[in-house]
C-alpha cells in the first residue's frame, strides 16, 4: 500500500512504548523513508563521555518520568507530531516539581517560560511540537490539567510547550497537530524505551542539514557521588558545523546531494533545539537552571553555535519527592533537603554528556524522509562516521 506515494495517506503513530518502534517503521514507509533499522550512537561505537548510562540510556531511566509520542504523516506534505514528557505519574498540578529554564538563543516560542522562571515550578507535563501548533498544544494541556481528578476548582494553568520549526518538510501552515493528537500523546505516555529519530515532534525536523528528530540518553552517577540519574530528551532542528570528537565532517558531507528530481537539502543554517532534562537529585530551581545550562553544552559539542534564528532552550526539573511543591498546604512554611553546591558538579557533567549523546541518537536513528515540495532529508552518513571514529 505504501508504493504509491501519490495516494493520500494519514497515519498517526503512537510511540514511546516498545511497540512504538515497530509502528514508527510503518510510518516511515508511508513517508517514503528507508525502513531499515539504524543503530543508536553507542551501538555503533560512538561512546560519549565517561559516566555510565542508565539501563535504557533514556530520560525514562529517571524513575517516574514518562514519554508519549504521536507521529503525524499525511500524504506528501505533512511530517510532524507531538512528544509529551510527564515528570511523574500523579497530578502534576497538585504535586508540582521544581524546574528551571536556560536560554542559549531566544528565537523561539517556549510557552509558559516566564512563570517557570518566576516561581521555579512546573505544574503541567511538557509538550514538544512544531512552531505553529504551540497554541493547540497549550489548549490541550489546559484541558488535560482541568480534567485531572482533584483539579475541579482550578482556574489558572501554566501550560509548558516547546517547539521547533519543521516547515521545510511539512505543511506547517496547515496546522495539522490538533488537541486530539496532544491528548493522545499524553494518554500514551509510559516509562520504558523511547522511540527516537523520525517520530513525534521530530518527524519533520532537520539537523546539520541531515535528518534530525527525537533523541534521548541518560547518565547514572556512582554511589559515592550520590547515585543520582540524569536523563535528557532532545528535539533537534538546528544547524552549524557537524563535529565528531572535535573533527568536522568534510565539506562534501555538509550538504548531501539531492535525490534525482528533488530539491536541494535544507539551505537554512538556522533552526532550533529543545532539550528537556530530568533528574532524581534533590535540586531547587536555582541549581536546576545551572543544570539546564550545562545541558546546552551538548549543542556546542556537536557543532552548533546558537545561530541568529535558532531557538535553543533547556528545561530541567527534579522528580525528587522531597523537593516537590504541593499546590495546597496547611502550613505557610516549607522545609526541604537539598543537595549542596559542592556536590552538583557530577550532575553537570552528566547533563552535558547525556545531551550530547541524545543529539547524536537523534541523528543516528533518523532515516531518509521525503516531505513537502519534494524536499528530502538524508540521514547521517554512517560510513563517514565510521571513518572519523577510526
Amino acid at each position: 500500500m505504501f508504493a504509491n506515494k501519490d495516494k493520500a495517506m494519514s497515519i498517526n503513530v503512537v510511540a514511546g512504548l516498545a511497540l512504538g518502534l515497530g509502528l514508527a517503521a510503518l510510518a516511515a514507509a508511508a513517508a517514503g523513508q528507508a525502513s531499515e533499522p539504524r543503530p543508536r550512537a553507542r551501538e555503533f561505537g560512538l561512546v560519549v563521555g565517561v559516566l555510565p548510562t542508565g539501563p535504557l540510556n533514556a530520560i525514562t531511566d529517571v524513575a517516574g518520568v514518562k514519554v508519549g509520542q504521536v507521529t503525524i504523516i499525511e500524504g506528501r506534505d505533512v511530517r510532524t507530531g507531538v512528544t509529551a514528557i510527564l515528570p511523574h505519574g500523579g497530578n502534576v498540578f497538585q504535586d508540582k516539581v521544581p524546574a528551571a529554564i536556560s536560554v542559549a538563543n531566544g528565537y523561539g516560542k517556549l510557552a509558559g517560560a516566564t512563570q517557570v522562571r518566576e516561581l521555579g515550578t512546573l505544574e503541567t507535563p511538557i509538550i514538544l511540537t512544531n512552531t505553529l501548533s504551540v497554541p493547540a498544544a497549550a489548549d490541550a494541556l489546559i484541558d488535560w490539567t482541568l480534567g485531572r481528578p482533584g483539579n475541579e476548582t482550578v482556574v489558572s494553568v501554566n501550560p509548558v510547550v516547546g517547539e521547533t520549526n519543521d516547515s521545510w518538510l511539512s505543511d506547517i501552515r496547515g496546522r495539522r497537530v490538533t488537541k486530539a493528537h496532544v491528548l493522545e500523546a499524553l494518554r500514551a505516555a509510559a516509562g520504558g524505551p523511547v522511540a527516537e529519530g523520525v517520530v513525534g515532534a521530530g518527524t519533520g525536523t532537520t539537523c546539520f542539514n541531515f535528518k534530525g528528530g527525537i533523541g534521548t540518553s541518560s547518565r547514572r552517577l556512582p554511589e559515592a557521588k550520590g547515585g543520582y540519574t540524569v536523563g535528557v530528551i532532545v528535539q533537534t532542528n538546528f544547524g552549524g558545523v557537524l563535529t565528531l570528537r572535535g573533527v568536522p565532517f568534510d565539506r562534501k558531507y555538509a550538504r548531501p546531494a539531492p535525490a534525482a528530481g528533488a530539491a536541494e537539502a535544507n539551505p537554512a543554517g538556522d533552526g532550533s533545539c529543545m532539550i528537556v532534562v530530568a533528574t532524581d537529585a534533590p535540586l531547587d530551581a536555582r541549581n536546576l537552571e545551572r543544570l539546564a545550562k550545562r545541558a546546552l553544552l551538548g549543542i556546542g559539542r556537536t557543532g552548533g553555535y546558537f545561530s541568529n534564528a535558532s531557538g535553543d532552550y533547556a528545561l530541567a526539573f527534579s522528580t525528587a519527592e522531597t523537593v516537590r511543591f504541593p499546590h495546597e498546604a496547611a502550613s505557610p512554611l516549607r522545609t526541604v533537603t537539598l543537595l549542596r553546591e559542592d556536590a552538583v558538579s557530577p550532575l553537570f557533567q552528566a547533563a552535558a554528556e547525556a545531551a550530547e549523546e541524545a543529539i547524536w541518537n537523534s541523528l543516528f536513528k533518523a532515516v531518509r524522509t521525503e516531505g513537502k515540495d519534494g524536499h528530502v532529508a538524508e540521514p547521517l552518513p554512517l560510513d563517514r562516521v565510521r571513518e572519523l571514529l577510526r
